[in-house]
């Protein structure tokens, strides 16, 4: 059995890795972050309320009034927990650090979960003659937004090499 004093333990380069962690300068993260912009969550809800409106619409017109109801019903479960959901990523006890971020996000995503069970329920109850089908029908399409948001993203910009 071979063992490793412990000093040199955590001291094992693989020949593979560069020697040295050089870090970015700050006009080099200005420059990253610039290059790579953020999808705000607040486009995602607005994606949302226009497509479950569309949604809602077309179902009005096609199929008439009530399935139309049970389609709204779909899309407030997902638009109003997901408005919950970026108020709170987007406030600015989320960004105090990189830990309560963290766990503001997981928070976040339970309330959101929590808040849309409860809607579906609650849409069982308010809209008499509910259409399961037609719900779920604009639940889905509202969710799918999400998809469409990473596949229209802006293009990332070409990064100039600061060090030149």
């Amino acid at each position: 059995m071979v063992t490793i004093p412990p000093s040199k333990a955590y001291n094992i380069e693989l020949d593979n890795e560069p020697p040295d962690f050089v870090p970015l300068t700050r006009l080099q993260a200005q420059a990253l972050a610039k290059a790579h912009p953020a999808i705000s969550p607040w486009w995602v809800v607005l994606g949302q309320v226009g497509v479950g409106s569309l949604a809602t619409l077309v179902a009005g017109l096609v199929f008439g009034e009530l399935v139309a109801k049970s389609v709204a019903c779909g899309v407030l479960a997902v638009v109003l927990p997901a408005a919950l959901f970026a108020r709170g990523l987007t406030s600015q006890f989320a960004r105090a650090n990189v830990g309560v971020a963290v766990m503001s996000f997981f928070v976040w995503e339970l309330v959101k979960i929590v808040m849309t069970i409860g809607l579906l329920f609650a849409a069982h109850r308010l809209v008499k003659d509910l259409n399961w089908l037609a719900m779920l029908v604009g639940l889905i399409v509202t969710l799918k937004v999400y998809w469409l948001a990473l596949a229209f993203k802006r293009k990332p910009k070409p990064v100039q090499n600061i060090n030149a």
